[in-house]
């Protein structure tokens, strides 16, 4: 995992001229997932200012990938931004939901062919999750806007080299 956050894209033709995002955030740790939720707000209207946001609210992180893909079948997002903290415990519960999350937003992604963000961290405790979400300099929020919008460029890049059917 980077201790930097990467560099901002530069807003380009190769993305829409209005890219729609759609944003599933849990709703289980509300300080530091509204946290999340601000700043990748914040930066896509930096990269992008004409974007269109639609939040979209699950109950805890595990039912996540059911809203991100019942979001997707709608065809109205260009990119699915996941956004979750989960606390790791005295079990193994948080890991076996985390790599739950992980394998099903991976397999919506590929399966639908949209670009989903995962940013459904899985931290030690408070302190690396305030770090993470309210931190400046290793902000997952923003590192979820910026990874949208380098998919978006790459996606539209691919679409515009293929043949049509």
């Amino acid at each position: 995992m980077s201790a930097k956050l990467p560099p901002r894209p530069a807003y380009s033709i190769t993305t829409s001229p209005s890219s729609r995002i759609a944003i599933v955030a849990s709703e289980y740790n509300p300080e530091f997932v509204q946290a999340l939720v601000n700043s990748t707000c914040k930066e896509i209207y930096q990269i992008e200012e004409k974007c269109a946001i639609e939040l979209f609210s699950a109950p805890g992180a595990f039912e996540i990938p059911l809203v991100a893909d019942m979001i997707i079948s709608q065809k109205r997002f260009d990119a699915v931004i996941a956004l979750g903290l989960i606390m790791q415990g005295r079990t193994k519960h948080a890991e076996f939901i985390g790599a739950s999350v992980t394998h099903f937003l991976q397999e919506i992604s590929l399966k639908r062919h949209i670009p989903i963000i995962h940013e459904v961290l899985l931290v030690a405790d408070e302190d690396e999750a305030r770090e993470r979400c309210m931190g400046t300099e290793l902000n997952r929020g923003i590192e979820a806007a910026r990874a949208a919008f380098a998919m978006l460029r790459v996606r539209s890049k691919i679409e515009s080299k293929l043949p049509r059917r």
